[in-house]
């Protein structure tokens, strides 16, 4: 093989609840290599306070953990690594203050996911390391969450995250370290409360069964495995309620978390196992499991097969990235103007290429994005749209994307008009400047809301100075577009970010 065919090097890391994991794998001809593993326990989510703060202590185990990885990263391009952030900063209040100790060790850049995207990308490295075209549940119990995912063959149907976790039920339900039958059922019962509205979607239904078979992944199912298969209660490792009220009893003899010592149990897992047999007791009585068998995928294994997916120009220019999949839906979803929606997408891309022609990939791609999306708030009122496109953008769950860069595209359309004060701090990103001139621009010539001369103005841009460059008689001929456009002087003028100037 010569070098020019050697697949690349992909890396993931997930930064979950308790433990962080970095994966590096190759893909080729859709067959999975795993070159390297590395796993840490690092019980971020134990570190979160009464008021959803992560406390300095926590943070720094993550700090720590993330500079290990980044040697291991250190001759990795940015684009062949995906870190994915889940619950436990999905929750912290201060997260954003950490992401960016966190981004600046690890040296690539960190997202949080929401639980639906957490949960996608589960059941894809699943469905892809344990085919079946059956349909199937997929369970993945963490530290401060639990997701479910009803699929079949490579496809998920329906998917949810729940707010509970192995860490965040033992911390709340064994904290002074002591095993009662007590403590088990009241976790339980905290258990069932908060999955009890699956049930209707996840349940098996034995009349016409949902699914065929139940698969656990990551963490708490392969620890469970581990000490059932160990001790001869299950041999493959498949878990039971027999099996679970084994582990239980176990527990209960022990008495102390401390003094419970199990074959096949680790040292990482004793802290966390009572909440972990909790929900997953609670899970195979209230979804008719009989046996859950722990998986081969991951969110890890997910997260690689996706960003090979990002990384494949054919699947591009296919259209295959989830994330144009989901624009799309949402242009669906909140009935957008699509013709005026591709008029400021192109007209945009145009500008921002004068602007910043040497911008990375990822930045031309979410400007297209926000412009696709910059009118989904005329769905709510077009009174202020630009705000109601804003909130929908930084709330909506849409498969392929972070919670980081919905957010980014909310900034652009919360942009697209008015004044810029409101966005001074996010202006500090250059990036972000090229993108919203480029969109409010674009915005302003398709203000019309008709077919538009494309070459009527181009931008000349000397470092934060930009001209904007109008073709002979345009203005007389568009007064309420050139009117704007001193508008947008003003406004820029304001913030102080940007030099604009006008040119006939």
């Amino acid at each position: 093989m010569t070098q020019a065919h050697v697949p690349p090097i992909l890396a993931a890391i997930d930064m979950g609840s308790n433990s962080f994991r970095l994966e590096l794998a190759q893909l080729q001809h859709g067959q999975y290599r795993r070159l390297d593993y590395l796993k840490e326990t690092v019980r971020l989510g134990a570190g979160l306070d009464a008021m959803s703060m992560l406390t300095e202590e926590a943070a720094q185990r993550g700090l720590d953990c993330l500079r290990r990885f980044a040697e291991r990263l250190a001759d990795l391009p940015s684009r062949q690594v995906r870190a994915v952030a889940t619950q436990t900063l999905r929750e912290a209040r201060n997260r954003n203050a950490f992401l960016a100790r966190a981004q600046e060790v690890l040296g690539h850049p960190i997202e949080v996911i929401s639980g639906r995207e957490e949960a996608r990308l589960i059941y894809a490295g699943v469905a892809r390391l344990q085919t079946a075209e059956d349909p199937r549940l997929v369970i993945d119990i963490g530290g401060r969450s639990t997701e479910m995912i009803l699929g079949r063959g490579p496809q998920p149907l329906a998917a949810e995250s729940f707010q509970i976790g192995s860490v965040s039920l033992s911390m709340r339900f064994f904290t002074d370290g002591r095993f009662t039958a007590e403590a088990f059922r009241a976790a339980q019962v905290a258990a069932g409360a908060e999955l009890e509205e699956a049930i209707t979607q996840f349940s098996r239904q034995a009349a016409q069964p949902r699914w065929k078979q139940a698969l656990g992944s990551s963490g708490t199912v392969g620890a469970v495995a581990q000490i059932l298969a160990a001790n001869g209660v299950s041999p493959d490792g498949s878990i039971t309620l027999d099996g679970l009220r084994w582990c239980i009893e176990q527990c209960l003899l022990a008495g102390r978390i401390d003094a419970l010592k199990l074959p096949g149990l680790k040292d990482d897992r004793r802290a966390v196992v009572g909440g972990g047999l909790c929900i997953l007791y609670t899970l195979l009585t209230h979804f008719d499991i009989e046996r859950l068998y722990p998986a081969k995928g991951a969110l890890r294994q997910g997260v690689i097969f996706d960003l090979a997916e990002r990384l494949d120009p054919r699947l591009l220019a296919a259209g295959r990235d989830m994330r144009e999949q989901s624009v799309s839906e949402l242009q669906r979803r909140f009935a957008v103007d699509r013709d005026q929606a591709g008029r400021v997408q192109r007209i945009a891309q145009r500008l921002h290429a004068q602007l910043a022609p040497k911008a990375e990939e990822e930045h031309r791609r979410e400007l297209g994005w926000a412009a696709a999306l910059h009118e989904i708030g005329m769905m709510v009122s077009h009174h202020d749209h630009h705000r109601h496109s804003a909130y929908l953008l930084s709330h909506v769950d849409a498969p392929g994307f972070s919670q980081n860069q919905l957010r980014r595209l909310g900034d652009l359309a919360l942009g697209q008009r008015g004044g810029l004060r409101k966005l001074e701090e996010q202006l500090q990103e250059e990036p972000m400047v090229w993108q919203l001139l480029a969109l409010r621009l674009a915005a302003i010539k398709c203000h019309a809301r008709g077919e538009v001369d494309a070459t009527a103005i181009k931008l000349r841009r000397e470092g934060m100075n930009v001209v904007i460059e109008m073709r002979k008689g345009w203005a007389d001929a568009h007064p309420r577009a050139h009117y704007l456009l001193r508008e947008e002087l003003e406004a820029w003028g304001k913030v102080g970010r940007v030099e604009l100037a006008l040119e006939a």
